[in-house]
């Protein structure tokens, strides 16, 4: 019962916990408030009271499981749990957007994203892809339960694996340290719905061979005073889409490639989820 419940709101064993614990708290909160109220009546137990009791408490448990979820920091869990009850009551089929993330290294920028919508009732990582059988980014598809798509380069330059991303019903596509030039049909085919993150304030620094450490090592070589980030809708030329936002860090004098991939790391961190929540929100339903 529990690996099933852990498998369909992809939560660890800890998160589990807390969520159940709102669940017992919420409820036992909810009658006590319920039966106090009830006492206001002045009805006896009866018929009456029991029905007029089930109406106040229904109508009590949304707001007493909520409260609970704040201090058990399960509040998003909890707002979107109800959001997809309140949906079903009103016969309505919650519009969910599925979200690729395309991904060539260790993932770091995956995890934040799939942390992110998580418990989302709008949006669902539906698919990592990735064009390394060792990557790290693997690892952690498997470790939340997303579906993984492994692919070969000269497949992904002539048909992009565009049934397949379709057979998963993708809306929108993430790229997130994925190295590889995206192909004309793939962005013919999601037009305006796939964005990338470039580890530099482009123009500066990007292009074919750009990514990484490289990129540092060239910011640092030239004696920048700032480099940053750069999160752009893709086109058919590398990091050459429309910017969608910049955000920049200083670059010391001493500064080494490692120690400026850290400071870029959170940058980021901070700032991609954030802006695919944005996008998201304005495409039409």
């Amino acid at each position: 019962m529990f690996s099933k419940l852990k498998q369909r709101w992809k939560v660890n064993e800890v998160r589990l916990i807390l969520i159940i614990s709102t669940f017992a708290l919420g409820g036992s909160l909810c009658g006590y408030l319920g039966k106090k109220l009830m006492a206001f009546t002045n009805l006896e137990k009866g018929l009456l009271w029991f029905m007029i009791y089930i109406i106040l408490i229904t109508l009590l448990w949304p707001a007493c499981v909520l409260l609970i979820s704040i201090p058990l920091a399960q509040f998003s869990f909890f707002k979107n749990y109800l959001a997809k009850i309140w949906a079903r009551v009103r016969g309505k089929k919650p519009v969910v957007t599925n979200i690729a993330i395309f991904a060539s290294g260790t993932g770091s920028n995956a995890q934040k994203i799939i942390d992110r919508f998580r418990n989302s009732g709008s949006v669902n990582i539906a698919l990592v892809v990735c064009n390394k059988p060792g990557a790290g980014v693997l690892a952690i598809a498997a470790k939340e339960q997303i579906p993984a798509l492994i692919i070969e380069k000269s497949r992904f330059s002539s048909d992009a694996y565009i049934k397949e991303l379709k057979n998963h019903h993708i809306d929108f596509i993430v790229l997130a340290g994925f190295l590889w030039k995206v192909p004309p049909a793939l962005i013919q085919q999601f037009p305006s719905r796939i964005i990338n993150l470039h580890p530099a304030l482009l123009p500066k620094y990007g292009g074919k061979g750009m990514y990484g450490s490289r990129v540092h090592e060239a910011v640092i070589a030239a004696k920048e005073k700032e480099s940053g980030i750069s999160i752009h809708y893709v086109d058919e030329l590398y990091d050459h889409g429309n910017i969608i936002l910049q955000a920049s860090c200083t670059v010391e004098d001493n500064e080494t490639a490692a120690t400026l991939a850290q400071k870029i790391h959170a940058l980021e961190h901070q700032h991609y989820p954030q802006v695919i929540s944005d996008l998201l929100m304005q495409i039409p339903k």
